[in-house]
């Protein structure tokens, strides 16, 4: 299997949220192939004070936007993409992968679930209609 290396400069040269989406999706499954029964190593690490200072630096530098994408903006809780899947390998030999800018990007929950899980772009609106009660449409 090809390892495909996705970059924040690669990412900001796509324009539209849906190209950005379609650069990062993964269709695949979060906790199977990167910790599986060593969760825990993923939660020590993401409590990590030196994992604190690079969220926070990626936020500032991405605006707080949805990809990095301005007119995106994230009004609730930021998730920090890390646009190549992280291993327990990763953690336990402190690759770049885990704090390069690079390879970091702001994401609202809805799209990294997208991005692990989903086949269509959370930029999807469903049009509402007339007598249509159910939020979640």
């Amino acid at each position: 299997m090809e390892i495909v290396s996705r970059t924040y400069d690669e990412l900001c040269s796509l324009k539209t949220f849906d190209e950005r989406f379609e650069y990062l999706k993964l269709n695949g499954r979060v906790a199977d192939i990167t910790f599986g029964f060593d969760r825990y190593l993923n939660q020590m690490f993401y409590k990590s004070l030196k994992w604190k200072a690079i969220r926070r630096d990626i936020i500032v530098r991405d605006l707080g936007c949805d990809l990095g994408l301005e007119g995106y903006e994230i009004y609730n809780s930021i998730y920090i993409h890390h646009m190549n899947p992280i291993s327990k390998e990763d953690i336990l030999d402190n690759t770049d992968y885990l704090f390069n800018p690079d390879y970091l990007i702001c994401s609202s929950f809805r799209t990294h679930n997208a991005i692990h899980y989903g086949d269509e772009s959370p930029n999807i609106i469903t049009e509402r209609r007339s007598g249509d009660t159910c939020p979640w449409k």
